[in-house]
């Protein structure tokens, strides 16, 4: 099977990831798959450039494809024209711009796939496709209207994403104290409550005082958040361990015990709590996007009593996230499925 995907980004971010992960397992599964990306918008100093990656990875696509929001009208329609003449089984289109395109692109014959990774992306101008897919369970009964197949795209997690071989040992390496580790991973900015954990967090040392908190991550409110941690005198509690990528991340990941993820970013697929169950670190979690399916204890609410509450019931989910085979393999059904005729 011949398969393009689309993604009108730039940016080494939010599905980027699930989406390079899902296009090498179908790549692995023996399929041919590239993936097209915003060729045109190149000063975005403030985050990783998606093209170096995708090339690395041997899945960026060379078929002339602009695919920017930033495109003019004359550069759309070199898009539409250059997506007409290829010669593809699936057109898998990711954010708005790419199903756009596909809308109108779509070469004769393929068929047109779209993955919701926002429920923003759920409005009635949403176009026609032949499937879709959805980050979490219950956004499918969103599309029941359009009387097309819906799947879930639960996140695809990087293999080097494992239990540590010798926590210890690691937490040594990072400097870290052998005690309970709690973490939150994530960019500092208002959605992902990091002021709230800091509470919670202070709240918890009341019932687990050989706690740490360690955050990773950078962003706009890492300041803000350093002045809090000193207001509440857990300074010597808490480490700043900065921003962290690949296997730099993963190492801080696997040093943890459990992790509290407390709000969600752009990808409601919540990688961050696949890979933190990959690693075998416990997820606390609230009830948002895909976090619900991969939490080990929910917060039922943003209070500090919640993740308190939450953080010390122990509970620990017994279900098994799926391989990244097993997501491709049924992706990948999803395709022949759209491909069917209507009845």
């Amino acid at each position: 099977m011949r398969i393009l995907h689309l993604l009108a980004s730039p940016f080494w971010s939010g599905p980027a990831e699930n989406i390079a992960l899902l296009a090498q397992a179908q790549r692995a599964l023996g399929h041919d798959v590239t993936v097209a990306v915003d060729r045109k918008r190149r000063d975005i100093a403030a985050e990783e450039p998606a093209v170096p990656r995708f090339q690395q990875l041997g899945l960026l696509d060379d078929g002339g494809l602009t695919l920017s929001v930033k495109s003019p009208p004359w550069e759309l329609w070199s898009d539409l024209r250059a997506l007409r003449r290829r010669t593809v089984d699936v057109v898998h289109a990711h954010f708005t711009h790419d199903h756009l395109v596909a809308r109108w692109g779509t070469p004769k014959g393929a068929v047109r796939i779209r993955s919701i990774h926002a429920p923003r992306s759920l409005r009635s101008s949403l176009p026609e496709a032949a499937a879709y897919t959805v980050p979490a369970s219950h956004l499918m009964e969103k599309l029941e209207g359009r009387h097309r197949p819906v799947q879930v795209l639960p996140a695809l997690v990087d293999p080097m994403f494992e239990p540590a071989h010798d926590r210890k040992a690691l937490r040594r390496t990072l400097g870290l104290e052998d005690t309970h580790l709690v973490g939150m991973i994530s960019t500092f900015q208002q959605s992902r409550r990091h002021a709230l954990g800091v509470e919670a967090f202070a709240a918890f040392r009341q019932q687990r005082p050989e706690s740490r908190l360690v955050l990773v991550g950078d962003g706009a409110l890492l300041e803000a958040t350093r002045t809090q941690v000193s207001e509440r005198g857990l300074t010597k509690q808490v480490t700043f361990a900065g921003y962290q990528q690949g296997a730099d991340f993963a190492k801080w990941l696997q040093a943890l015990d459990e992790v509290w993820i407390l709000g969600l970013g752009n990808d409601w697929s919540a990688r961050a709590a696949a890979q933190a169950r990959a690693c075998g670190v416990r997820v606390v979690a609230v009830n948002e996007g895909a976090l619900p399916d991969l939490s080990d204890a929910k917060v039922e609410a943003p209070t500090v009593d919640a993740v308190v509450t939450a953080a010390l019931s122990g509970a620990t989910a017994g279900t098994r996230h799926p391989t990244n085979e097993q997501i491709a393999r049924d992706i990948l059904a999803l395709y022949q499925k759209a491909a069917e005729p209507r009845r």
